[in-house]
């Protein structure tokens, strides 16, 4: 199951949730779809639609800690797995990869560094929003053109290609 999947199953069952999105609703999916047991790169790769080669990356340049098997091949337990996903959200929603290593960085110091990573988080949450909002602009921008074109501005339901 690709990120896309991910994020499309994701989506899905946050349409079911009424009002605000809890912090439990977000450990439910990020939970559902955890690994029961350990996983090799090819079937992470598959999983989270990445590279093999983007996974060997990110151990290298200190993003993930990958346990190895007897045969010295690499072993994705589910808190790595879960580690991949959230990175791979924040590198979608634009954070830079810099930024990433030091917050993996913070992680790895600690309970001390947590006022920091709030921090961050925060500061990224309102770079998410403003994009929002640009983004928000774009479809209407695009919206109005394909009006103008004699086409129809329907949204487009979730369970459509785009």
């Amino acid at each position: 199951m690709a990120t896309d999947d991910l994020m499309s199953k994701a989506l899905s069952a946050l349409g079911e949730v009424d009002g605000p999105i809890s912090v439990e609703v977000i450990h439910r999916l990020v939970d559902a779809d955890a690994p029961t047991g350990p996983m090799t790169i090819t079937e992470v790769a598959d999983l989270l639609g990445m590279s093999p080669h983007t996974l060997r990356y990110y151990e290298r340049i200190g993003l993930i800690a990958v346990a190895r098997d007897a045969d010295g091949h690499r072993s994705y337990d589910a808190e790595a797995v879960r580690r991949l996903v959230f990175l791979t959200r924040m590198r979608l929603s634009g954070m830079a990869m810099r930024d990433l290593q030091h917050y993996v960085r913070l992680v790895d110091e600690g309970e001390a560094t947590v006022p920091e990573r709030l921090d961050m988080l925060l500061e990224h949450r309102d770079t998410i929003r403003l994009q929002l909002k640009e983004l928000t602009l774009s479809l209407a921008a695009t919206e109005y053109k394909i009006a103008t074109y004699g086409g129809h501005t329907a949204p487009q339901p979730p369970s459509e290609e785009m």
